[in-house]
């Protein structure tokens, strides 16, 4: 039982900085202005940005949120939560590096039209 304060402030935490990554990431990335060229090119270039803005998101929740259920299986002595957590953090890297791709690669798109 004396874990379990420590479980309830962390899991308070988890979903505090989950709103506010979550959040923080949709707006302070401001869409570039697609204002000239041909629709596709434009659509392409605003679609695979807006893909890789949502990646990008879910990889920073997906890795916090690793990282508490990591932390918890460290602190019950739950080493298969302990090895989840450390998977979830890895894929929500993976998530946040093809968002960055994905963002570059709209960006690009954008650039060369």
């Amino acid at each position: 039982m004396k874990g379990l304060p420590w479980i309830l402030v962390g899991m308070g935490i988890g979903i505090a900085a989950t709103y506010v990554l979550f959040f923080d990431q949709l707006s302070d990335k401001p869409e570039p202005a697609y204002d000239i060229g041909y629709d596709g090119f434009t659509d392409a270039a605003r679609k695979t940005f807006a893909w890789g803005t949502k990646k990008q998101a879910e990889g920073k929740v997906g890795s916090f949120a690793g990282a508490i259920k990591q932390g918890v299986g460290n602190l019950t002595g739950n080493q298969n939560l302990a090895d989840e957590g450390a998977a979830d953090r890895v894929i929500g890297n993976v998530k946040d590096v093809a968002g960055r791709v994905g963002e570059a690669v709209g960006q690009t798109i954008h650039e060369l039209n």
